[in-house]
């Protein structure tokens, strides 16, 4: 078991001696914020005291009687208003990093009991281009995704594609009218976007092409043949698009279950919930009032518009349903942007209204917009939406342009697949780096730079270490750590919390821990390989550093590839 995991259990045994009814989730062991004051700590006693009106370092006192760490850690230390920290051993820390060093773990425990989590990310629309849009709820969604996996839970992945709806009465008015064959085969995405947009434009100014629109609306929601097979040639077309941008992203779903997929079921589940009076009609319309919420309390959820139509709530309510009876899990996450806020506060107060006995978690992780240098929406030169394919292509080709000045000596296709890497990791890290509630500035400049918090900086720290070994020969050194330098032991330490930070993205669906915790890491190996020579060390002290070089490379590989990075040998 882990120091930190070994740290916890006793000191929950030990609080549950002195407070046998306390809630034991309540204690939690964190690593220290500061490192001269220890390597992990533990705040939790404050707040159980303060709940029994009780003097928290005297409670302290009681637990620390309670409480043996000897075979771990130093003399336990109360600090502040009743704060616990606690510092390794020596022998626990080369102990612990050498069962690493075998292969045992990598600083990080499975999740126990391992839990089923659905995710519900990316979400393009069918017949329309992939744009710079999507790319925050693709990188986010997969990277939490990878995280929970890692931990040992069962996540199911769920790309909920917009493919109904009313865009497609007039995308078929325009297949029907104006379709060019040639431009579909040669890009059929343009050519469905071009369609779409000249039936739009078209009925702004005549209402008869909108009337139109609707009639073959109708038309395909009532099974009409000739429409069914347009819109599943939509389907097709556009499914071929988003699995060529996956592919690039290195992104895979377990099921990409459209809106179409609910549409059988919204007439049935509006009626049983006005039929369970969880909604009832209002001004022609039907919804869910949510009075018992004061923030939702004048703004009900609308499950079925006044003209009989259903709207997003609808579907949203029946995907809900449907996740529940088909995978029984604890959580579903949905990731979308932050004006999608009160949308998924309406769904979730609706749902459990209507299934008040769920213990299923639901969560909207949200994120804010990715804006352009100048402070706007990232747009293109001419004032567009950035294609997300087009963005992808000019990330991997300003990444070859740094590669080849760097390393013009390497073959081109060997640039070639060192600027993919480089440019997709540098495109997902930049999203993933700030706070993900948080606005950010899209700067090539920044993202593809080799020092500062960037994929690059990390992928080269990486591609350092791994040149270590390339000097050394076949020989294989003993696996066993003993760190005694002060920047030994202070990356031996850092490598020690990475469980707690993959903890960390999970429980608060923050990538940016762990984008922060790989850029210490680095710095902290650049400050030990700079001051502790390795390959010009004596044998033993070689051998257990080139054992933290070792684990230091694998830790940085795994959460590159927690991130959705992926890694090079060289650049």
């Amino acid at each position: 078991m882990l120091p930190d995991k070994q740290i916890l259990r006793r000191l929950q045994q030990a609080v549950s001696a002195v407070l046998p009814e306390a809630d034991l989730s309540m204690v939690m062991v964190r690593p220290c914020p500061d490192p001269k004051f220890g390597d992990y700590q533990s705040n939790a006693l404050i707040s159980l005291a303060k709940a029994r009106k009780m003097n928290p370092r005297q409670l302290a006192e009681n637990v620390l009687g309670k409480l043996d760490l000897s075979n771990i850690c130093e003399k336990v230390e109360i600090a502040g208003p009743g704060f616990l920290n606690f510092r390794l051993k020596p022998a626990a820390l080369a102990e612990t990093l050498t069962a690493a060093a075998r292969g045992e773990h990598l600083s990080f425990d499975q999740s126990s009991p391992p839990r089923t989590v659905v995710l519900d990310f990316s979400s393009p629309n069918v017949a329309k281009p992939m744009h710079v849009g999507h790319i925050r709820s693709t990188i986010l969604g997969d990277c939490l995704a990878r995280t929970l996996r890692l931990l040992g839970n069962k996540v199911i992945t769920d790309n909920h594609i917009g493919d109904w709806g009313t865009q497609f009465g007039k995308l078929i008015v325009g297949w029907k009218k104006h379709l060019n064959a040639g431009a579909l085969a040669a890009d059929p995405i343009s050519e469905m976007e071009r369609l779409y947009k000249l039936v739009n434009a078209a009925g702004e100014s005549d209402p008869r092409i909108l009337d139109e629109a609707r009639q073959e609306l109708v038309k395909l929601q009532s099974g009409d043949g000739e429409n069914l097979k347009i819109w599943r040639e939509m389907l097709a077309l556009s499914q071929k698009q988003f699995d060529e941008i996956y592919a690039r992203l290195g992104i895979k779903f377990d099921f990409s279950l459209g809106e179409s997929f609910y549409n059988d079921r919204l007439k049935s589940l509006v009626d049983e919930l006005v039929g369970k009076n969880v909604a009832r009609e209002s001004e022609g319309a039907i919804a869910v009032f949510l009075e018992d919420q004061p923030q939702l309390k004048d703004k009900p959820a609308l499950i079925r518009k006044s003209d009989g139509g259903f709207n997003y709530a609808t579907t949203d309510l029946a995907t809900l349903e449907h996740r529940l009876k088909t995978w029984h899990p604890d959580e579903i996450i949905y990731v979308t942007d932050g004006r999608q806020q009160l949308h998924f506060q309406q769904v979730f107060g609706a749902f459990k209204k209507w299934h008040a006995e769920s213990q299923t978690r639901l969560a909207h992780v949200w994120f804010g917009s990715i804006l352009g240098e100048d402070g706007k929406p990232f747009k293109t030169r001419a004032g567009e939406t950035v294609k997300l394919a087009d963005l992808l292509d000019e990330a991997e080709e300003r990444a070859f342009n740094i590669v080849s000045e760097k390393n013009p000596s390497l073959p081109e296709a060997e640039r070639r697949e060192i600027a993919r890497v480089v440019g997709i990791g540098a495109v997902k890290y930049a999203d993933l780096l700030p706070n993900r509630q948080s606005d950010y500035v899209f700067s090539w400049d920044k993202m593809l730079a080799l020092n500062g918090n960037t994929a690059p900086y990390l992928l080269y720290a990486y591609t350092r270490i791994r040149s270590i070994f390339r000097k050394l020969e076949a020989e294989r050194q003993k696996m066993e750590l003993n760190p005694a330098a002060p920047e030994e032991i202070s990356l031996a330490k850092h490598l020690l919390n990475f469980g707690l930070t993959l903890e960390a993205v999970a429980g608060e669906y923050r990538p940016n821990f762990l984008c922060n915790y790989l850029y210490d890491l680095a710095g902290k190996f650049t400050a030990f390989y700079e001051n502790c020579p390795v390959l010009k060390a004596d044998k033993a002290m070689r051998d257990s550093r080139l054992v933290l070089c070792d684990l230091t490379a694998r830790v940085l590989k795994k959460g590159l590839d927690t991130l959705g990075i992926e890694v090079v040998d060289q650049m």
